[in-house]
C-alpha cells in the first residue's frame, strides 16, 4: 500500500474512512461500531488497538469466541518503509474462495479511495 500507517490507520478505524470502502454505512457508539450491508446492521467490538498498527474487531452475534473476529494490522518494513495491510478474517471453509474474491474486491475499494 502506498500510503502512510496513519492515513491507512484512518481508513480502518473510524466510521468515515470505514464507510469509504468497507460498509456501506458505519456508525460507532463508545467501543461499538455498527456496519451496515444492503440495509442489514452488524455490531462488532473494539477488542484491541493499537493506533497506526491494527484494530481488532468482535462481532456481537456470533457463538464462536475464536472465530468471530476481524483483524486489520499495518506492517511497515523498516529498511524499504514499504507499507503492508493485514487482514485476517476468520470464516468457515467453504467460505474460503468467496471470502478472496470479497476481500481482493474491497482492498480495490480502498486503494482506490487512497488515490492508489
Amino acid at each position: 500500500m502506498n500510503s502512510s500507517p496513519k492515513i491507512l490507520y484512518s481508513r480502518l478505524s473510524t466510521p468515515g474512512g470505514l464507510s469509504e470502502w468497507f460498509a456501506d454505512d458505519v456508525n460507532v457508539n463508545g467501543n461499538t461500531f455498527i456496519f451496515f450491508w444492503e440495509g442489514e446492521e452488524y455490531k462488532a467490538d473494539v477488542v484491541q488497538r493499537r493506533e497506526n498498527k491494527y484494530i481488532r474487531f468482535r462481532w456481537q452475534d456470533e457463538d464462536d469466541q475464536e472465530s468471530c473476529c476481524l483483524e486489520f494490522r499495518i506492517s511497515q518494513d523498516e529498511l524499504t518503509g514499504d507499507v503492508a495491510l493485514i487482514i485476517t478474517d476468520f470464516i468457515d471453509e467453504e467460505d474460503y474462495d468467496s471470502a478472496i474474491e470479497l476481500w481482493d474486491s474491497q482492498v480495490g475499494k480502498l486503494k482506490h479511495g487512497l488515490g492508489l
